[in-house]
């Protein structure tokens, strides 16, 4: 199985865990596609303390006293000169923020209030200070409405007042207006080059809530939809002792001399369970669930393993509600074959991680290995659930152990070179690097045919900056499997970083999509650089396909966060002419 996507590592906020564009960055994806790539992509904000890292709470202007209650009234008796209307407003300001200082925020607001009231209408940049002071007055009151409208008066007077602008998002945040805060704290976020800890972890808070939001509705009401035959393929190629995926056995058929009338002709009992993996060699997908619930409903011979049958396939249309069910009737079979019993354990621990439920998922895969200790799925699967929570060590030992259980599987040990780097990558540590990527040459020597080593390989040789190498073993997958739409993406990226080639980049990207229709990869990668491009309304199109095909909640959710930035920044750039960098 040559590599979909990057194999992802758990963190970030927000327990969403690493998307693959944060996972791309981090190998090796176009370092030419700007700060503003790094918000669209979700990334994890720097720790600690920082340019902007302060929070904006103080009003604006000195705070030195002036005459009256807020020093905006006109001083009376012989020797004083008339201050003009713009004196007295400074002065009544000039009260109100040490009343704020003080933490008297009543007094505060009334004093501004006069500023306002007193300052000449034309006077728009100080007349914009004394509302967006106020406003931060309100802030200390929590009174939400008022802080909002008092920034929307500041904005219009001064349509770039970053202070009116990130303090009116945070207003609209507590006032649940998603939409509203997103498309303030994009402005804020390139009118500050994408440099603000603030603002950044604000916009990756409100793009997570709106994608959760929206994929939930949207996932609960999708049409299921089948992935392309490439897919499931190699999703069926990552088990070894998966009985469901297995041929039909020469008994199982009709005799090779027999009149052979419709597809399913061949299998020789009458059984729903047969037909479906009849249907399946002959990769007519849409009728696998069918036949299996009749061999359910008939309680045949072959109920277990339809049970297994159509909840793989339910997890593949991306219905993992209806599958559950027939993950855990199987599961609680106890006379049923072990081997289905495993199975069924490592699809309902996979599913439960595409959840973000890892501790359930780790009872599985633990369960799997305690009624199963000789299946060398177990440990394989279980091993890229631990890469998955950053457990590299413990993905060692059970990628070791699946080989030694199965000395021929090339993508255990791929995969374990590839745990092997990532470690030695992120300790920046030389030695282990090099030790890592010769265990690759290794791998790839071994087993020639094996898409995935190259594809690993490839990726790391990325990281190292070695370009031309990784294009050659991406020409390598494609050459061992042309079909596989992916890996035309992976190059695409690679010809942006190493050559700045963007012409052939999305040619490349445009023909993974040519290859499988159905590959959100490459819809979310194309979406991405259309951003990039600044071409916003072709990137908010290519992402709504990506959303379209997404097969899990959690991968939707970041779809649509994509989306609602892409679209956040066309708001922006409407309302206030405001763009961030681009290709």
């Amino acid at each position: 199985m040559a590599a979909s996507k990057p194999v992802e590592a758990a963190g970030g906020g927000g327990g969403a865990g690493l998307s693959r564009w944060q996972l791309a960055l981090v190998l090796g994806a176009p370092i030419l596609l700007g700060a503003g790539a790094l918000y669209l992509w979700g990334r994890r904000a720097a720790r600690g303390g920082g340019k902007g890292a302060s929070e904006r709470k103080t009003p604006e202007g000195r705070a030195s006293p002036g005459p009256g209650a807020c020093g905006g009234g006109q001083p009376d008796g012989p020797g004083h000169e008339e201050t003009s209307p713009l004196d007295r407003a400074q002065a009544a300001k000039n009260k109100g923020n040490k009343y704020f200082k003080a933490g008297k925020y009543e007094q505060a607001i009334q004093c501004y209030t006069e500023a306002i009231s007193l300052c000449p209408p034309e006077k728009n940049l100080d007349l914009s200070t004394f509302y967006q002071n106020r406003a931060a007055a309100y802030e200390q009151l929590q009174k939400w409405t008022e802080v909002a409208q008092d920034c929307t008066k500041a904005v219009e007077l001064n349509p770039k007042y970053v202070k009116a602008l990130f303090r009116r998002a945070k207003a609209h945040e507590k006032l649940d207006n998603k939409k509203e805060c997103l498309e303030d704290v994009t402005a804020v976020c390139i009118l500050e080059a994408f440099q603000n800890q603030q603002s950044m972890l604000l916009a990756d808070k409100v793009l997570k809530l709106l994608g959760k939001e929206k994929a939930k509705e949207k996932y609960k009401n999708r049409e299921p939809l089948m992935p392309s035959p490439q897919f499931i393929k190699s999703y069926f190629s990552s088990f070894t002792d998966d009985i469901i995926s297995q041929p039909l056995l020469k008994g199982e058929k009709s005799d090779e001399d027999k009149d052979k009338e419709g597809e399913a002709s061949e299998v020789k009992e009458n059984s729903g369970y047969l037909r479906a993996k009849q249907y399946m060699e002959e990769e007519n997908y849409d009728k696998i669930i069918s036949e299996s619930t009749k061999e359910i409903e008939a309680k045949g011979k072959y109920m277990a393993e339809a049970l297994l049958l159509r909840a793989t396939f339910y997890l593949l249309i991306g219905n993992a509600n209806a599958a559950k069910p027939d993950l855990d009737q199987v599961i609680s079979m106890e006379g049923a074959n072990v081997k289905l019993r495993a199975n069924a354990l490592i699809k309902r621990g996979s599913m439960y991680m595409q959840q973000q439920q890892p501790v359930l998922s780790t009872q599985d895969f633990n369960m799997a290995a305690d009624i199963d200790p000789q299946n060398a799925d177990v440990y394989h699967h279980r091993g890229q659930l631990k890469i998955l929570l950053d457990q590299v060590e413990e993905a060692v030992e059970d990628f070791d152990e699946c080989i030694r259980l199965r000395p021929d599987s090339a993508l255990a040990q791929a995969q374990k070179c590839f745990a092997l780097y990532r470690q030695a990558y992120t300790g920046n540590n030389p030695l282990p690097v090099q030790v890592a990527m010769k265990g690759f040459e290794d791998v790839i020597k071994k087993f020639p045919k094996c898409a995935e080593g190259y594809a690993l390989y490839a990726q790391a040789l990325t990281d190292q900056q070695q370009f031309g190498k990784a294009d050659e073993m991406y020409d390598k997958c494609i050459d061992l499997e042309p079909d596989n739409a992916t890996t035309y993406v992976h190059k695409g990226l690679l010809q942006l970083q190493w050559k700045q080639d963007l012409d052939k980049g999305l040619e490349l990207i445009s023909k993974a999509i040519e290859i499988d229709n159905k590959c959100d990869f490459a819809y979310e990668t194309m979406g991405t650089i259309e951003v990039q491009r600044g071409n916003l309304d072709k990137a908010i199109e290519m992402f709504n396909k990506a959303i379209n095909l997404a097969k899990s909640e959690m991968e939707m959710a970041h779809l649509y966060s994509l989306c609602d930035a892409a679209y956040a920044q066309t708001e922006v750039a409407k309302k206030y002419g405001l763009k961030p960098p681009t290709l």
